[in-house]
């Protein structure tokens, strides 16, 4: 068993997630202070919180089904080679006008064929199956009220192709998520290294 899991409280909220490259976090955190200074009830991510949730495992997982999946993750790891990812344009669940999720798209085939390898590892793990099919995106704002953050979702169609650059991913994370009235903040557990050439 992984030695961190004896440490977990009885339950936890986890997921398995990525981090884009340090130039591309910048630029999305750059982007994100301009759209923070208008007062529209949007709830802009912080920079040390932006990722890419390859699979959300649930809001109370119990430590010990982490285990097999921690084994699972190590081999889809050792399987996978580092891959780049490019992060481009900007959108909104279910679209820009009246969205709940901003988003800045990502494109890659090996991260969409990773999020799919990750998902089927978990499901053999005992976790549910995702509904809705995979969406390369980052998440970097969320709205509280459309109508209240009508001139920002305005400003944001002017850049529906706004470029942030280009990722090198080179490892995937199991993360814990501490929720709190200021914000999530987010513990790293497991850390898997790409290994394949």
């Amino acid at each position: 068993m992984a030695s961190f899991i004896e440490s977990l409280p009885a339950r936890v909220r986890a997921f398995i997630a990525v981090r884009m490259s340090e130039p591309v976090e910048r630029s999305l955190a750059e982007f994100i202070e301009v759209q923070r200074t208008a007062r529209d009830g949007i709830q802009w991510v912080r920079r040390a919180n932006l990722h890419v949730t390859l699979k959300f495992l649930g809001p109370e997982v119990e430590p010990w089904k982490l285990a097999p999946l921690v084994e699972m993750l190590e081999r889809v790891a050792r399987a996978t080679a580092p891959f780049e990812v490019a992060t481009r344009g900007v959108g909104g669940f279910p679209d820009l006008m009246r969205p709940r999720v901003i988003w800045a798209g990502l494109y890659s085939e090996p991260l969409d064929a990773l999020a799919r390898e990750v998902e089927e590892a978990a499901v053999r793990c005992g976790f549910e199956r995702e509904r809705r099919g995979w969406s390369g995106h980052l998440t970097i704002g969320r709205v509280r009220n459309p109508r209240h953050a009508r001139a920002t979702l305005h400003a944001l169609e002017r850049e529906r192709e706004r470029n942030f650059g280009l990722s090198r991913i080179s490892a995937m994370t199991l993360m814990r998520s501490h929720l709190a009235p200021e914000g999530s903040t987010y513990e790293p557990l497991a850390s898997f290294t790409f290994a394949a050439q």
